[in-house]
């Protein structure tokens, strides 16, 4: 069953993503103390040993992997790219500027194709395109809230937290992401008005362009005044975007 393999390998994804990020804070406990919120995570805070933070990473790796495999091993191989480029990126990657953002955007696409590959459906090349380019907008949005929250707490250097925050300016990150909006919002357009989307859901998707826009450029409008911490905190915390969220994908369910 599609629907039973689908919630399985979230589940399988969700465990190995857990495991990334746990790795990742083990490295980055020192600079985050330096963050006026990271701080606060369990690492940073000395709230967990690295001992027991290890140990939890390695256990849910082999069950996510574990359970991966057993589901299909197409969709078993994507995870272990996906696992292999997020190590790499916590190993290091993540201090070279530009490529930073664009493997977190690479990961997310990996998530969406290893979603596809497991229930066997084509991967549509807009799957790809929609997703690399929004992820890169939210990623540069997020170093932008970075910079914000570090020049708010006052006195922090930001490149003793990330060291490609010493390349990144707040003037070079808002024209990324306003490239990275426009090409966002250009690619939907693009996938909307594409003769084969046409042909399964009529011109209709094109019409909820307006609903795209508005989204995106919340979004930008919040990192920009500096109201939001990251991507997760516009998702879970402001109404108007989880509204406009929430009527997209009921056009999107009714087209």
């Amino acid at each position: 069953d599609a629907l039973l393999a689908a919630v399985l390998g979230f589940l399988c994804l969700s465990l190995v993503s857990s495991a990334v990020y746990v790795f990742n804070d083990i490295r980055d406990r020192a600079e985050d103390r330096l963050h006026p919120r990271k701080c606060r995570r369990p690492l940073a805070a000395g709230e967990v040993t690295v001992g027991a933070a290890l140990l939890l990473a390695l256990v849910v790796t082999i069950v996510g992997l574990g359970g991966s495999y057993l589901l299909d091993r197409g969709f078993f191989l994507v995870v272990v790219v996906y696992l292999l480029l997020q190590l790499g990126y916590t190993g290091g990657l993540k201090q070279v500027s530009l490529l930073d953002v664009i493997i977190i955007a690479v990961g997310f696409v990996l998530r969406a194709v290893a979603g596809a590959v497991l229930v066997h459906v084509t991967i549509s090349i807009w799957l790809v395109l929609c997703t690399f380019t929004l992820c890169l907008f939210m990623g540069f949005s997020k170093r932008r809230c970075e910079l914000n929250a570090l020049a708010e707490s006052g006195g922090v250097d930001a490149a003793q937290h990330r060291r490609t925050l010493a390349r990144y300016t707040p003037d070079l990150l808002n024209h990324m992401t306003t490239v990275s909006a426009g090409i966002a919002i250009i690619s939907f357009m693009l996938y909307a008005t594409d003769p084969v989307t046409q042909k399964k859901f009529g011109i209709y998707l094109a019409y909820t362009l307006p609903i795209v826009v508005y989204a995106v450029f919340r979004f930008a409008l919040l990192v920009e005044h500096g109201r939001v911490d990251g991507p997760a905190d516009v998702v879970l915390r402001d109404r108007p975007f989880q509204m406009a969220l929430l009527l997209w994908a009921a056009l999107a369910l009714l087209i």
